[in-house]
């Protein structure tokens, strides 16, 4: 089989990453499950057991390298052995491998018996041992890792024969009645057409006791700071449903004392739900950007129906009581509020919101890795790098974004390393874009600043935001006329698939040997981009049509540890929906 067309420059940056001095567990975990979206287990086979032989007492590489061995089918008794020696090393992950990597060799019984290092009983017990002792601790482990783990234990009690603890653990994983024989999920997100996408399961943060932080009860967060004189709402989510919601889980009725709402931002995940928190003496604050803005998102027509969910029903105008212009610190009660009116990443009107007395700071989206949404042209890189350089300068304790996944990631260690890695980024695109190269192969030299050796926590947040970082740069600063000739002679889907089906003279089976070929290699994005054409000159053929599923079903799995929106867009696709995990 050819090597693909495409670079994985996600997975080459990954393993540059990982193989530098100290890094990050969740640089090391996000690779991991990268390789494993890529179906490269030979490949992840050879990565960790060179990073393994170069850190001997490293037991998560340790464990990598016989999870990644066994998954790959290469000397399985030697892998077994390998997470056995990590899982004596150390607790938590390693275990959580062995699970995975015996309960991947179970659904053979043939294969399982004939294999070294254990039979199929033997082994099933073995990942019920390992996966119960995870999901027991389950809050030592990152959320984005329990679907796998339901999805192994499924595997392992089917095995056993104890069909109905089987049944309850696929429920538990959200992925339905087929998911025990399928690649493992990583991924916190859920997507319904009816409650839209959750970046994680909803939970509570309380980073101190007077504030309580509701976590992906909706697609947007929002918090409710507790004073002497009453409670201050930050944000108010996608609909008053889903802020009521959270409010009974946080003890506050709906008729709770809310003197303040204040608002980071105009877009509508994080005002929709506002009645729920407003009532007559509630005095709604935002910056002085709010209002243009707010009028224009009424104009946006939203291209996905998964975002929001048909459950949802936004409130459609918020109109501020207060406008800040600059920043101003107010009382409520006897908790200060400073209100920081910024330009951000997202969006030119946002506002933060900082507690002096503790040292928490509310950022809304101003660092959104988007740097504004995929499916708007707004937001901008100068504007996220200002923001970064102020929140710097003020220094807070904690940083609590719009999205939990933005709180998890985007923290205040992370920021030493990202500000500067961002920054030299942005000198290399535009000097990239000067010399008229194109927006692919600037992405495809896969840049990542050596400074980030020494800045571990920084290395996720700036990959996961970097090619859009790039993308926002380049379309700031050149026309709708690429050097390439994109954009010059604009034609139809419909246009383009003729011409391609002269290619394939007229048949469907050129489009099916095309696409599979492709997606065989790992060149995804391009079999769909085969497959949507060949669909519409041959919209008959069921072949054409599976095929899309499966490269649909691949495509998520890419991009479900890392990007939302990639991810909700291919399941909308799809059709497909998956369900909270736990």
């Amino acid at each position: 089989m050819a090597g693909p067309i495409s670079r994985n420059r996600l997975l080459g940056s990954l393993k540059e990453a990982v193989s530098w001095p100290d890094a990050d567990i969740s640089t090391v975990v996000t690779l991991a499950t990268a390789l494993v979206a890529a179906r490269a287990d030979a490949e992840g086979s050879r990565y960790f057991q060179d990073l393994s032989e170069r850190n001997p007492g490293d037991a998560t590489a340790l464990a990598l390298a016989g999870f990644f061995q066994a998954r790959a089918g290469h000397n399985v008794a030697g892998a077994i052995d390998q997470l056995d020696k990590a899982a004596t090393m150390e607790a938590g992950l390693p275990q959580y491998l062995r699970g995975l990597a015996l309960a991947g060799l179970l659904p053979g019984a043939g294969l399982a018996a004939a294999q070294p290092g254990g039979t199929g009983t033997s082994r099933a017990d073995q990942v019920v041992a390992d996966l119960e002792l995870v999901l027991a601790a389950r809050d030592q482990f990152p959320v984005a890792l329990l679907r796998a783990a339901y999805q192994g234990l499924a595997r392992a009690y089917r095995a056993l024969g104890r069909q109905e603890q089987a049944a309850e653990a696929l429920r538990q994983s959200g992925l339905g009645p087929a998911a025990a024989d399928l690649p493992p999920m990583f991924t916190s997100l859920s997507v319904t057409a009816r409650e839209g996408m959750r970046l994680s399961a909803p939970r509570v943060l309380i980073p101190v006791p007077e504030v309580q932080v509701a976590l992906s009860y909706d697609f947007g967060d929002f918090a409710f700071i507790h004073t002497s004189a009453g409670v201050v709402a930050i944000d108010a989510g996608t609909s008053p449903d889903r802020v009521r919601a959270a409010m009974a889980d946080l003890g506050l009725n709906e008729h709770a004392p809310v003197s303040h709402l204040i608002l980071t931002h105009a877009h509508f995940d994080h005002i929709g739900g506002s009645e729920a928190v407003r009532g007559p003496g509630t005095e709604v604050i935002a910056s002085a950007g709010f209002p243009a803005e707010a009028e224009r998102q009424r104009h946006l027509s939203l291209p996905f129906r998964y975002l929001v969910g048909t459950g949802a029903s936004p409130a459609s105008d918020v109109r501020p009581d207060r406008l800040i212009t600059e920043p101003t610190s107010f009382f409520v009660g006897d908790t200060e509020f400073f209100l920081i009116p910024v330009r951000g990443g997202e969006m030119p009107g946002a506002l933060m919101v900082y507690l002096p007395a503790s040292g928490l700071l509310f950022a809304g989206d101003v660092m959104m890795p988007y740097v504004g949404v995929p499916f708007d042209a707004e937001g901008s890189p100068e504007g996220l790098l200002d923001t970064m350089r102020y929140i710097r300068e003020l220094a807070p304790r904690q940083m609590i974004a719009g999205h939990t996944t933005l709180t998890e990631n985007f923290t205040i260690e992370a920021l030493a390393g990202l500000e500067p890695a961002l920054t030299e980024l942005r000198e290399f695109a535009l000097a990239r874009i000067s010399e008229n190269a194109t927006l692919p192969a600037i992405l495809d030299a896969g840049y990542l600043p050596a400074l980030l050796r020494d800045h571990p926590a920084a290395v996720v947040p700036y990959l996961v935001g970097r090619d859009c970082f790039i993308a926002r740069l380049y379309h700031q600063g050149t026309g709708y006329w690429g050097p390439d000739g994109q954009g010059l002679d604009a034609r139809s889907p419909e246009e383009k698939a003729a011409a391609l089906d002269l290619l394939a003279g007229r048949k469907a089976d050129a489009f099916i040997t095309a696409a599979a070929t492709l997606a065989d290699q790992g060149d995804l994005a391009l079999a769909l981009e085969i497959l949507a054409p060949g669909l519409l000159r041959h919209p008959g053929s069921r072949e054409l049509a599976e095929l899309r599923q499966a490269v649909l079903a691949r495509l998520m799995e890419q991009r479900q540890f890392w990007d939302p929106f990639g991810f909700q867009f291919y399941a909308e696709l799809a059709d497909a929906e998956l369900a909270p995990v736990g």
